[in-house]
C-alpha cells in the first residue's frame, strides 16, 4: 500500500511538470496499490484550477467522483497525530496536508508515500522512524 501526496497526483494532469514522466510511469505500474487521504483532494483540485484550468479540476473531480481514486478518510486520530507532528515540526513549517498524509501512513501500516516533496517527506520521522521509501 502507497499513500499519495498531493505533488504526485498534479504531476499526472501537468505535462510540463518536472515530475510528470516518472510520475506516470511509476502510476501506470502502482496505481491500484494507492491510496489518498482526503485532505489531498482540495489541494489537488486547487492547484488544477489555478495552475491549469477549471476544466482540468472538474476532470479531477470526476475521476474521484467515478471511483478512479481510492480515498482513505482522515480519522480523529489521524487529526490528532497530524497536530502532534505539526507541532514538533513547527519551525519546519510541516502544514496540514502532509501532516495527514503521515499520519494516515503510519495508522495504515504503509510502507511508502508516493510524493514529490523530498523536503518535508525526508526529515520527519514517522513513529521514530523514517519510512521505508519515497516513491516515485
Amino acid at each position: 500500500m502507497v499513500i499519495a501526496d498531493t505533488g504526485p497526483l498534479y504531476a499526472l494532469v501537468d505535462r510540463s511538470d518536472a515530475w510528470h514522466t516518472r510520475v506516470t510511469a511509476w502510476w501506470t505500474a502502482q496505481a491500484r496499490h494507492v491510496r489518498v487521504p482526503i485532505t489531498v483532494l482540495p489541494e489537488v483540485s486547487y492547484l488544477l484550477q489555478t495552475r491549469i484550468s477549471a476544466q482540468a479540476e472538474q476532470a479531477f473531480v470526476r475521476s474521484v467522483a467515478n471511483g478512479e481514486l481510492i480515498i482513505e478518510p482522515v480519522e480523529s486520530d489521524d487529526v490528532l497525530r497530524a497536530s502532534a507532528l505539526m507541532r514538533e515540526y513547527l519551525d519546519f513549517h510541516l502544514g496540514f496536508v502532509d501532516a495527514t498524509v503521515i499520519a494516515v501512513a503510519e495508522r495504515l501500516g504503509a510502507r511508502e508515500i508516493l510524493t514529490t516533496d523530498r523536503r518535508h517527506f525526508t526529515a520527519v520521522r514517522t513513529n521514530g522512524s523514517r519510512l521505508v521509501s519515497l516513491v516515485p
